[in-house]
């Protein structure tokens, strides 16, 4: 098994089955990646679309709500892939987006390589293309899963911007290179545009406090958010 896909959800019955049929339909042969969905007690209909799945995913599921740094350490810890890639469940990959990735990790020697992304909305429509280096996201991006696991994987005590935490601690040992191409979809809707600027800075403080450094505001925006 090369690589392990991580989905992590919470109610998100709306997008989780889009997530993850664009998992399905990779060009990367089936037999080289894995679907792991972590189910962090949902209470919408998240489990009846999981089921109907079948073969094609691992589900694991939890009694009570972990948050989303537990769920994807557990999906981590799960994973039978030397790579991981973890995927919003209200977002998407591009059919290519294994196989680009996998290869550029295999030539190049990587430690980890991120993909440029479309900002796309509830239909799906493109809004804008996002450079991966000036507007960092917590997905789209394939980790040497050991790597991940010799600094202690996502801190669960954060409840936001673990995302930035764990980049800021990987980026002080490895490299996290780009590929130029806009292979993941990055979806704005309500339910993600929740977070106010004033929360933003006292989240990114946090974490820069915490890793004694100074943290770029553009990790978080007001323009899109999750």
């Amino acid at each position: 098994m090369k690589i392990s896909i991580i989905i992590p959800t919470f109610n998100y019955d709306k997008y989780i089955a889009r997530a993850i049929r664009s998992c399905i339909e990779q060009s990367l042969s089936k037999t080289d990646f894995e679907i792991i969905v972590v189910n962090d007690s949902s209470k919408d209909s998240t489990k009846y679309i999981l089921e109907s799945y079948g073969h094609w995913i691992r589900v694991i599921d939890h009694a009570d709500n972990k948050g989303l740094p537990y769920s994807r350490n557990q999906g981590i810890m799960n994973a039978k892939g030397d790579y991981i890639v973890n995927l919003d469940a209200d977002d998407y990959l591009h059919p290519d987006f294994l196989k680009f990735c996998y290869l550029y990790m295999q030539f190049n020697h990587s430690d980890a390589v991120a993909t440029d992304y479309f900002l796309v909305d509830d239909k799906e429509t493109i809004l804008n293309k996002m450079s991966v280096h000036e507007r960092p996201i917590a997905c789209g991006i394939m980790f040497k899963k050991g790597l991940m696991i010799n600094l202690g994987l996502y801190d669960t005590e954060l409840h936001i911007g673990e995302d930035v935490d764990f980049r800021i601690r990987f980026e002080k040992h490895y490299k996290i290179e780009r590929i130029n191409l806009p292979l993941y979809r990055y979806r704005l809707h309500k339910q993600n545009l929740t977070i106010d600027e004033e929360k933003n800075r006292e989240y990114l403080c946090a974490v820069a406090q915490k890793n004694n450094c100074v943290v770029e505001h553009t990790y978080y925006s007001s323009e899109f958010t999750k």
